[in-house]
């Protein structure tokens, strides 16, 4: 049944076309000038600093930060905003030192990075390696969990239905290109962080009111924290012999202090700084813009854990002491994913409309900003290179949005009937651990490129093979092979007879090793690389408008991590 009345679908009308006459506005400026490859999948020249930092936001909040991560709050707390709050610091890292690097060596795309600093090799495989993970395991789940989410509101038989609808208004952003994308995005941001903070605002009223403490928000997080103390911790305890496997679990997906020793870093400053998706924003300003664009991002993403992880832990605890007892169940069982659209069956009538357009907000944003990287790299790194090198900027223009309705397409057919099981793994950790398998070679392989003028090309393959090997080495075959207790790691009970290592921590040693792996096949090359990259201190310098929103980002997060400890 429909939890939504005509308000509310008026509310999502507006919104819908709000946004779509706002897109089509910039694109018909664009229009009055010539489109250019540049334009179209840069635009170059044309975000200000914060439409770079809203469209950070908008494209990396999605069906998986507001219905995976409210759904890892419901199973496990506030431990769960490490991916945000750390976030937050790889992007300082970012914006001081890797987006000059980029800037200064005119770098358009993360493949023609490889290729300018190693060769076309690295670069080839690297493109193949993004395509099948931003299809597959990014915008088919981003599909796949918005369809699931908004169909619970509106009810009925209508998953197929959503699918559809998602997928055409994502197209028809993403076909006008970066500069379109980057400017819906702001209105994007704006929807869904409105609609966020009024879905977090009732929730904790409902709390409030379960516990008869009338209809204060204020009132309600303190009886959330009173009540579930064991959901407001940032650092998980390693189970002990006796453990029941909820809480081994729990330790696996979040491995205490483990996973900030490498893990954690490592899918942090893969995602946010060697990203086609994310760096895409910032590779068309200038380095003040887009060092502004992104440390105001990172501002954003301290405060973005009240908006898709507090609505979880809401859920948790009502849940806990009596409600939501039929809308937390799927097929007779409880199902964190189901947090977030619980928690709005508590909203009146209209502010449903708003908080499903924030979360179709939310989704739309990220799946037109994964199309456009995806069309990206197989247009300038793929099809230009070595299918067509002749092609004119129409025909490349053509090949990119021929290229957005083909893996939309996939993703559609992929989502349909949740072909890749991402329902059981839950949203969130779904996309975590299966970017994971590539995260560290890549990580290595930019991180040396960046700052060893040593390293080789042939390091590089290494690197990108090794990491990936080493990844599925430490997920599958160690504990077999070295049993579940060696000085590198400690395996856990998976609750179906064999052991596994966290695969944050698996991340981090399959870095480390790929690192090491690096270093000694440069060793063995040429002292002096010539397609080492030239640094220059001045890249680094900061002003003073950049330096005092670090300092304001370090305070923050200090502030955080000594209260949730």
């Amino acid at each position: 049944m429909s939890q939504l009345i005509t308000l509310d679908y008026v509310i999502f009308l507006l919104y819908f076309v709000g946004v779509s006459a706002y897109g089509y506005w910039i694109y018909r400026q664009k229009e009055q000038k010539k489109t250019d490859t540049k334009d179209f999948f840069l635009a170059e020249g044309a975000l200000t600093w914060w439409a770079i930092g809203a469209s950070l936001i908008a494209s990396n909040i999605s069906a998986e930060q507001f219905i995976g991560m409210s759904g890892d709050g419901f199973r496990f707390g506030v431990a769960i905003a490490v991916y945000e709050w750390l976030a937050a610091i790889s992007l300082i890292i970012v914006a001081v030192w890797f987006i000059p690097i980029y800037l200064k060596n005119k770098i358009y795309t993360m493949p023609q990075f490889l290729s300018t600093r190693y060769n076309e090799t690295v670069s080839l495989i690297m493109a193949v390696f993004w395509l099948f993970l931003y299809v597959f395991v990014n915008l088919t789940s981003i599909l796949f969990l918005g369809a699931l989410a908004i169909s619970n509101l509106v009810g009925g038989d209508s998953f197929h239905v959503i699918v559809i609808g998602l997928s055409l208004f994502a197209i028809f952003i993403t076909l006008g290109g970066m500069k379109v994308i980057g400017y819906t995005d702001v209105v994007q941001v704006l929807v869904l962080i409105i609609g966020g903070l009024v879905t977090t605002y009732l929730a904790l009223t409902k709390v409030s009111e379960t516990f008869g403490l009338g209809s204060s928000a204020i009132a309600g997080l303190g009886a959330m924290i009173k009540d579930a103390d064991d959901h407001f911790h940032m650092i998980f305890e390693k189970p002990g012999p006796g453990a029941s496997q909820a809480e081994v679990n729990r330790y696996l997906t979040l491995p205490g202090i483990a996973m900030y020793l490498g893990g954690q870093w490592v899918v942090n400053l893969n995602y946010w700084g060697c990203n086609q998706y994310i760096t895409q924003r910032a590779l068309g300003a200038d380095l003040q813009t887009a060092r502004t664009g992104i440390l105001f991002a990172a501002i954003l993403k301290i405060f973005m854990p009240i908006i898709v992880m507090l609505p979880g832990i809401a859920a948790y605890v009502i849940y806990k002491n009596g409600g939501l007892q039929t809308e937390m169940m799927r097929d007779g069982v409880v199902v964190g994913d189901n947090a977030y659209s619980a928690v709005l069956t508590f909203l009146p009538s209209g502010l449903k409309g708003m908080s499903v357009a924030a979360l179709t907000a939310a989704i739309v944003a990220s799946l037109a900003g994964k199309a456009n990287s995806i069309s990206t790299i197989f247009t300038l790194d793929i099809y230009h290179k070595y299918i067509n090198k002749e092609a004119s900027e129409a025909r490349l223009l053509w090949i990119g949005r021929a290229t957005i309705l083909v893996a939309m397409l996939v993703s559609i057919a992929f989502a349909w009937s949740d072909a890749l099981g991402i329902g059981g793994e839950g949203g969130f950790t779904y996309i975590q651990k299966y970017t994971g398998y590539i995260s560290p070679g890549i990580f290595a392989v930019f991180i040396l490129g960046f700052f060893w003028k040593r390293t080789t090309g042939a390091a590089a393959i290494a690197g990108v093979l090794g990491g990936f090997a080493l990844v599925v080495f430490f997920n599958h075959f160690a504990t077999d092979i070295f049993g579940p207790e060696t000085l590198l790691y400690s395996a856990f009970p998976d609750g179906q007879g064999g052991y596994v290592i966290p695969f944050l921590v698996a991340m981090g040693l399959s870095f480390f090793m790929t690192v090491a792996l690096m270093v000694l096949i440069s060793l063995a090359g040429p002292k002096v690389n010539p397609k080492g990259l030239e640094i220059d201190a001045q890249m680094f310098k900061l002003s003073p408008t950049s330096l005092t929103m670090i300092v304001i980002i370090l305070m923050l997060f200090s502030m955080l991590y000594v209260r949730f400890w």
